[in-house]
């Protein structure tokens, strides 16, 4: 365990003295998402080790520069686990990294985002000022939530030195089947799923296949195997990591990868390029050279999103644009929290 918190302030006060931007960077796994990063480089990675875990109390506080592995690792020892199963996309990931781009894996649907499971953090703002938000209770908010709003805001807002996670207990059974069909019959498939009670906990559909996790009592488990069908996957383990690190064919020697969030119901897109589907159909992946615009507008058509999510250039608009509101909205934010504009600036958007 190393608390650096001291010799990051003293960093941060030069910055804002000198009026520098600074880059903030914890593993350095994610660097290539968001728009390219500029400032002076402020790392995070030894300010680590786990200040609070209570597996009785279901919850575990740690320092930004805590390798995700150690998290899992130590949840793992009681039975325990991240809910929304974050990507690493590589073995440098870190907490504080993985909460500041809002990643979330295949569970995600089932057992909710990265941002639901976080009760708590400390940070370092724009102004210098060391704060903290929220504690290590579910229900301890009064007012804005800042520390969820924290999550996915790429270290724009403040550099995260601390954060408390609500975790839970790991599923007494697990097993994957798959099925072939087409895009069309699977995203069927999955919405008539998510109106029953089965204990589903991931979906995909890719190259034909089906895949569905059912995780909970083996009883259970057991009679929604029968219920479904389909044949089971062996190494169904092994198959769920490498959809979350993107190691399926799929992503391989793609140049250009957008993530799609839709409505589930939503039906197939008419893009070129090849398509995998997750989340129960809200989440989807498509590796295709179209032009930005005309995939943005696939889709806003039907009230979704899309963001450039890796590869080409890294300049321009990666995220979804922002309405006249929302983009006054996140001036406000970004000017309250980060007045001078020196904290990863232009990361999310041009002038934030």
């Amino acid at each position: 365990m190393t608390d650096i918190a001291a010799q990051l302030k003293e960093q941060f006060d030069a910055a804002i003295a000198d009026k520098r931007p600074l880059n903030i960077v914890g593993g350095n796994s994610k660097a290539f998402y968001g728009r390219m990063a500029v400032g002076d480089t402020l790392a995070v990675s030894a300010h680590r080790g786990i200040v609070n875990y209570e597996p009785t109390e279901l919850v575990i506080t740690a320092r930004a520069g805590t390798p995700l592995v150690d998290i899992e690792q130590a949840l793992a020892e009681h039975r325990q686990m991240l809910p929304f199963e974050p990507p690493h996309f590589g073995d440098t990931a870190t907490l504080g990294g993985t909460i500041a781009c809002g990643f979330s894996g295949p569970r995600r649907p089932y057992s909710g985002s990265a941002r639901d499971f976080v009760l708590g953090s400390k940070i370092i703002n724009g102004k210098g000022e060391v704060l903290r938000f929220g504690g290590e209770v579910i229900k301890n908010v009064a007012g804005y939530d800042v520390s969820r709003m924290m999550t996915g805001a790429l270290g724009t807002l403040g550099m995260l030195l601390e954060v408390s996670l609500q975790v839970l207990p790991r599923a007494a059974f697990e097993t994957t089947l798959v099925q072939q069909c087409s895009q069309k019959e699977a995203l069927q498939r999955m919405n008539v799923w998510a109106a029953t009670s089965l204990p589903l906990s991931a979906t995909c559909h890719v190259d034909d296949g089906l895949y569905v996790r059912l995780s909970g009592a083996e009883a259970a488990v057991a009679a929604s195997v029968k219920k479904i069908g389909g044949d089971r996957v062996d190494d169904d383990d092994e198959f769920w990591q490498d959809l979350r690190e993107h190691r399926l064919p799929f992503f391989n020697g793609v140049d250009n990868l957008w993530r799609m969030t839709l409505p589930s119901a939503a039906p197939p897109l008419n893009l070129s390029g090849c398509q995998l589907i997750e989340w129960g159909g809200g989440q989807r992946w498509l590796a295709s050279d179209d032009d930005a615009q005309a995939i943005r507008n696939s889709a806003i058509v039907i009230g979704g999103h899309a963001t450039h999510y890796r590869g080409g250039q890294r300049e321009g608009d990666v995220f979804q644009p922002l309405s006249q509101g929302l983009w006054r909205l996140h001036q406000n934010m970004k000017h309250a929290f980060d007045p001078q504009g020196i904290l990863n600036p232009g990361r999310l958007y041009p002038g934030l």
